[in-house]
């Protein structure tokens, strides 16, 4: 049997991730019992959730063991199998492990993909998988937008962000978006089609609020929230009557403390509604979501952007990226 090198988290950050949290290790593949199949994973996708099972306390999955390789969504291809309907050669995909091969198992959360239905097989990592799922039902179903109104999204240069913004505009609304520095914020309405892009570099609390009203002078209905932080206090200061605000990330307080939101009485003022949304929850929906992406996809009304970086061994830079904000479109790590 091969090899499987394994990107094991070793103990739990105190704060930002550091190299030494993590640990690359060589261990023999596990041989398979009746009902599995070893899966060499080719593709790995890198988010910021996986920051969050890293620690102990409460979150929507278990914290990832101390000891065990990171849990990630995986592509790859069948390469034995001792299970029915899973044979060689076969393209998955599933919640497995930043490793080599991964064990799969009939019921198990790894299903099959076709990749001649797609331009490139990593796109079931974005647009098709859950980047593109939390886009489609997160800003389609929990902020309910209507057309002709004004929608801001933080992180907007973002795997995520990118789309939202652009399902925006097919839904006939105004899209501004926040993102950090002139290259993303020009990527944002050259590339993306937002009608405005506010650099959230250099600003304080007061100058966001203040370049938020200017760029959104009737106010904000929406607001999609990837960040956190000063930027929803801003974000909310803008708020029209009853607004929505879809809480997808907090990204700026992953490393940190929370902070908290000090703003929130904007929301009895406005009376505004503020909710959670988790794309777990729509798993039975997914072939739906998927249909429509694709169509419009294959219109020319999304553009997809995915930065790949190569090597197992690379991983750590590579996860540290999201918080840095040196990706470019959605995370992947090509392990083969």
């Amino acid at each position: 049997m091969p090899e499987n090198r394994r990107f094991l988290l070793q103990r739990r950050p105190d704060g930002e991730p550091v190299r030494e949290d993590f640990e690359l290790v060589t261990e023999p593949t596990p041989e398979l019992a009746e009902g599995q199949f070893l899966i060499r994973n080719h593709y790995a996708s890198l988010d910021p959730a996986m920051r969050g099972w890293m620690d102990a306390g409460g979150n929507y999955m278990p914290p990832v063991p101390l000891g065990t390789a990171m849990r990630a969504s995986t592509i790859g291809v069948v390469e034995e199998s001792r299970a029915e309907g899973f044979a060689p050669g076969q393209w998955v995909m599933g919640l497995n492990a930043l490793e080599d091969y991964s064990v799969g198992e009939v019921g198990g959360f790894t299903q099959p993909i076709d990749p001649t239905l797609v331009p490139s097989v990593t796109n079931y990592l974005s647009i098709f998988g859950a980047v593109g799922m939390t886009a489609y039902f997160g800003f389609l179903e929990v902020c309910e937008p209507k057309e002709g109104e004004t929608v801001l999204i933080t992180g907007a240069a973002g795997a995520v962000g990118s789309l939202v913004g652009q399902l925006a505009k097919i839904k006939g609304c105004r899209a501004i978006g926040i993102a950090g520095g002139p290259e993303k914020c020009a990527k944002l309405t050259e590339k993306y089609g937002f009608d405005a892009a506010i650099d959230y570099k250099g600003k304080d609390e007061a100058a966001l609020t203040k370049a938020i009203a200017e760029a959104a002078p009737d106010g904000v209905d929406v607001i999609f929230e990837n960040v956190g932080g000063i930027i929803l206090d801003a974000g909310l200061m803008n708020l029209n009557l009853y607004a929505r605000v879809g809480l997808c990330g907090l990204i700026s307080e992953y490393n940190t403390e929370p902070r908290g939101i000090r703003n929130l009485w904007q929301l009895i003022v406005k009376r505004a509604q503020i909710r959670g949304l988790l794309v777990a929850d729509y798993v039975e929906r997914f072939g739906e979501g998927a249909a429509q992406m694709g169509q419009w996809a294959a219109e020319g009304k999304l553009a997809i952007e995915e930065h790949i970086d190569e090597g197992l061994e690379n991983t750590f830079d590579s996860f540290m990226r999201l918080f840095a904000g040196t990706n470019q479109g959605k995370m992947i790590l090509k392990i083969a």
